[in-house]
């Protein structure tokens, strides 16, 4: 492992369906305080690359047939994706995916399952963070503006406290408005 790193992702190579080629000996350092950003065509595999991270393949009929993934050290390249989760990763999925039939604290107590002993503490933060949140707490999270759902899906995420969190697309579909606020 690349000293110092957080993440290190050393010649991955994934499959889907067992037969169609999608990534081939990709690497990627991240170092603890960076911000790390993937560029490329629509297709060109950035999602396929966070989902090898996050464990997220096999729901998608994909897996990791080389290479690995280390976070803090450890090798998670096998492990389930609530373990990464404990282990300190948090990801932010494209599309906003918050859970629209609850409110938004709800929604932020479900971010902090992993860590329910930090629940209030983070809770405060986060609200610090993206205050709109806290005029909204009450407030069924279906109902919130593209933008706001795209806030709670990050601040869900944060309530983990994790050691790296991953964001998927965070601006897409948003206003540049809104996106100078989310970051």
């Amino acid at each position: 492992m690349a000293t110092g790193a957080d993440l290190e992702i050393a010649n991955v190579e994934v499959v889907y369906n067992d037969v169609v080629l999608v990534l081939r000996g990709v690497s990627v350092v991240v170092r603890p305080g960076k911000v790390v950003a993937l560029l490329g065509a629509n297709g060109a595999g950035k999602t396929t690359l966070l989902r090898a991270v996050t464990g997220l393949l096999p729901v998608h009929r994909g897996k990791v047939t080389k290479g690995s993934v280390t976070l803090a050290g450890r090798d998670i390249t096998h492990d389930e994706p609530a373990r990464r989760v404990k282990a300190g990763l948090a990801q932010v999925m494209e599309g906003r995916r918050i859970f629209a039939e609850l409110t938004v604290d709800e929604n932020l107590r479900a971010g902090a399952y992993t860590n329910r002993a930090m629940h209030a503490s983070n809770h405060d933060w986060v609200m610090d963070r993206f205050p709109v949140l806290q005029d909204r707490r009450r407030q069924v999270a279906g109902y919130l503006s593209g933008g706001e759902q795209q806030m709670l899906a990050i601040a869900r995420a944060l309530m983990s406290s994790p050691r790296l969190l991953v964001l998927d697309e965070p601006s897409l579909g948003l206003a540049p408005l809104v996106v100078d606020q989310i970051r």
